[in-house]
């Protein structure tokens, strides 16, 4: 049986993503460039200067976009002020419709 979401064409790749430094992996960005998925991911200091030891064996350091990366704090933001609420945290309901109901409660609050 299919679920509902992919019966009606939801989604399943994305056309961007954006992480923080741990998701920062070779294996990671391979993965995302073979399913042609964009990404922007910093790297870790320790990349770079290894990357540096090794000269002009060490390749080029990835493509980042600092403006991309910054809008990730919003998204950021609103999960932590969502995970103030007690409920949505401890993930009290067990069905995934009152749970849905939850999220929709509380990310309603700060908007009235």
């Amino acid at each position: 049986m299919v679920p509902a979401s992919a019966a009606a064409g939801t989604r399943t790749r994305p056309d961007h993503v954006v992480a923080d430094k741990g998701y920062s992996s070779r294996a990671i960005r391979t993965y995302l460039r073979r399913r042609g998925i964009s990404h922007t991911i910093p790297e870790r200091a320790e990349q770079v200067t290894n990357r540096a030891k090794r000269g002009s064996k060490g390749g080029r350091s990835p493509v980042f976009d600092a403006q991309v990366y910054k809008r990730r704090n919003i998204v950021e933001r609103c999960f932590n002020q969502l995970k103030q609420v007690r409920a949505l945290a401890m993930r009290y309901d067990k069905t995934a419709t009152s749970y849905t109901a939850v999220i929709t409660i509380a990310a309603l609050l700060p908007w009235l």
